[in-house]
């Protein structure tokens, strides 16, 4: 297969699958005799196709000695379209009413929303409902969103974000439907209790359900990633059974043949070829089609932001090369400052220029220390393991110390050869007259479109050049995927924290200190400064 897409080669390969004691084709076996009334086929049979009935096999056919699943968790990232419900009504059936049945068992399937969660209930239930052989051991509770095996007391439940206080219940197997829309503090509480509640029975299964989403620090995207270094080799985990369907961003979403490998279903008509097509015209022109069609059928993860600022592709390869910070002392550096809110990130930025036109960055984060488990858990952002890794600083007491801040920046200025320090005025006064009195080079950098829109255009620049250096600091790397640009009438940008869909306080300082770090790159090469002797380079 090609480098550009994660590929599950084993669903196409006729590869055998362990069947440790037979169970796997005892649940094919079983499945096959189920019928669905949305059935083309002569007597309407429940058919899945032979790659879905791979992934049957492959979760149910390995066991221990003792009997048990060796997969304890599936994670699945496939296109829209391509039955993913279907599939998740199986192991419902599977686990409610068929040989994996468990008396007095709880099968749960989640999603972010009630609609959401009633899908998946609505197939099931439109199975057995029409199915005879149901008739007599099935109970359907629809008020409850239950399906109930009255032979063995075992009931399926759908449930949702928005009833998470009326389940506490310890379900043995539980589907996530949709992950990547988890987004909320109320859905990153739903996905605690419920993979908390795998770790207490011996025989659990949990089964992620997702297409691609936007920006890293989501729930799908950490299960999704670590699902992919298993696929790729990268880890072992015998328990976990990986199954991603993802194009990089740059594999060419115009061609067909990529189209099929990431959609096995699209020969047999889900999603529909010709739909797709109808998208593939759309997108040559709308990049808001692309994305749709890249992201929700071709596993392409997006930009965190709606009106990103750059491909977050192209940031990422700037930091691909290894920064000696300590080689930098003595050399000219620009610090960008922007001083958070009462109990949010803070941070600044240092740029050094470089003698190939570019800038090596470095940042400094800081979050005050009461509020950063608190954050992490609202947020869903790893403000906790951060601070453990010492990418962001933790600061006395339950607010910003600002003192603290500005302790900090005498320090760097005392290691460094700082020539200014660029501050967003708001908030700032204080430490910057502080910094004053003692003659150190404190600048205003406002925020509107005169000052910003040329930072902009800097740091883009430099971006696209491969000449932004970063190191690829993950905190650096989620602010400027958060960042969202506006234009004024005559098309200057700035970046815009009201839009942002999240903190950008890191390019914003970045954006400051690049701009001052251009300037004086520009007024070096006019004059032939003599500091440009020896300027770090790669």
């Amino acid at each position: 297969m090609s480098a550009l897409i994660t590929y599950p080669a084993w669903l196409f390969d006729d590869s055998p699958i362990e069947d440790t004691f037979g169970d796997g084709e005892r649940a094919i076996q079983w499945l096959r005799r189920n019928k669905h009334p949305k059935s083309n086929a002569p007597g309407k049979p429940f058919q899945l196709a032979e790659w879905q009935e791979r992934i049957i096999r492959a979760i149910f056919g390995p066991r221990n000695p003792d009997g048990t699943r060796i997969i304890k968790k599936v994670v699945m990232q496939m296109g829209r379209g391509s039955r993913k419900t279907a599939l998740a009504a199986a192991i419902v059936l599977l686990c409610t009413f068929g040989p994996e049945r468990i008396p007095g068992g709880l099968i749960q399937s989640a999603a972010f929303a009630r609609k959401q969660a009633r899908e998946l209930f609505e197939e099931v239930s439109l199975i057995v409902s029409q199915d005879a052989r149901y008739k007599r051991k099935a109970q359907i509770r629809d008020y409850k969103s239950q399906i109930v095996n009255k032979d063995i007391r075992a009931r399926y439940e759908a449930i949702s974000s928005e009833g998470l206080g009326h389940h506490g219940s310890t379900p043995n197997v539980v589907i996530a439907d949709e992950l990547h829309a988890w987004k909320t503090e109320k859905h990153r509480e739903l996905w605690r209790v419920l993979s908390s509640a795998a770790d207490k029975t011996n025989n659990s299964l949990t089964v992620v359900l997702t297409t691609a989403g936007s920006g890293q620090e989501t729930l799908a995207y950490k299960e999704v990633f670590a699902a992919k270094r298993i696929q790729t080799g990268e880890l072992t985990d015998p328990h976990t059974l990986p199954i991603i369907f993802e194009a990089s961003a740059d594999a060419d979403w115009r061609d067909e043949d990529l189209w099929h490998k990431l959609l096995p279903g699209l020969a047999d008509g889900y999603p529909s070829l010709q739909a797709l097509r109808e998208r593939k015209i759309k997108a040559e022109y709308s990049i808001i089609e692309r994305e749709i069609l890249q992201q929700l059928y071709l596993g392409v993860w997006q930009n965190q932001s709606a009106s990103p600022f750059v491909d977050m592709v192209i940031y990422d390869r700037c930091g691909s090369l290894p920064i000696d910070y300590e080689a930098l002392k003595g050399r000219p550096c620009f610090l960008g400052v922007d001083l958070s809110q009462v109990s949010d990130l803070t941070a600044i930025v240092a740029a050094w220029p470089t003698d190939d036109g570019g800038y090596i960055i470095r940042p400094w984060f800081f979050c005050p220390q009461d509020v950063i488990e608190q954050k992490s858990r609202l947020e869903g952002v790893n403000y906790v393991e951060w601070a453990k890794r010492g990418l962001i600083t933790p600061t006395p007491g339950a607010a910003i110390d600002y003192d603290f801040v500005e302790a900090e920046i005498r320090r760097i200025c005392a290691d460094h050869d700082v020539r200014q320090i660029a501050f967003d005025p708001w908030r700032a006064q204080k430490t910057q007259q502080n910094l004053l009195e003692d003659d150190l080079p404190v600048v205003d950098f406002r925020q509107g479109f005169i000052s910003m829109s040329p930072a902009c255009d800097v740091v883009e620049k430099a971006i696209l050049d491969g000449k932004f250096y970063h190191a690829g600091n993950p905190v650096l790397r989620w602010n400027f995927d958060n960042v969202a640009v506006v234009k004024d009438a005559s098309g200057n940008r700035k970046f815009d924290k009201s839009k942002a869909r999240d903190k950008i306080d890191g390019a914003v300082a970045a954006l400051m200190a690049v701009r001052f770090a251009s300037i004086y790159q520009d007024n070096r090469s006019r004059y032939n400064d003599p500091d440009s002797e020896g300027i770090f380079t790669f």
